[in-house]
């Protein structure tokens, strides 16, 4: 049976993280706890940071693998990881939401589409930062399933 793309196990609260390489780092844990990919992937996550940022505005990050980390997905999957005191993703960038992703093929790029639907609306941002139960965020991502 898949693994659900999102479940509520998938969804850290309150976390805090010094460095947006440990809030990567624990975001890609989530993925490989959950089975969603392998170890390795972690790594490639933070490659993919180096490259480009995955800051995306609006105190949201989208940790992701690069093009040749997908031998390491093994389901398609989020992970979100809600840091409320914020970690800095370079200069003035606060995140304090970090939707980790893992796509097989090209899954990867509905999944984006949905997070960008959701994380578009700035009250949706707020609401997920605020929120004290994990029935809270997946209520916000119902459609990404």
């Amino acid at each position: 049976m898949a693994l659900p793309i999102l479940a509520k196990e998938n969804i850290v609260l309150n976390a805090s993280a010094g460095t947006k390489e440990e809030a990567i780092e624990m975001t890609g844990r989530l993925l490989v706890q959950r089975g969603y990919v392998e170890p390795s992937y972690i790594g490639k996550m933070l490659e993919r940071e180096e490259l480009t940022s995955t800051y995306m505005g609006n105190f949201v990050a989208i940790p992701h693998g690069t093009e040749d980390a997908k031998k390491a997905v093994k389901e398609s999957g989020i992970a979100i990881l809600q840091v409320p005191s914020g970690v800095e993703f370079g200069t003035g960038n606060e995140v304090k939401l970090l939707i980790g992703i893992a796509g097989k093929d090209n899954e990867h790029l509905d999944i984006l589409s949905q997070i960008a639907i959701v994380c578009s609306e700035e009250e949706n941002v707020q609401k997920i930062v605020e929120a004290t139960s994990a029935e809270e965020i997946l209520e916000l991502f119902e459609g990404v399933n």
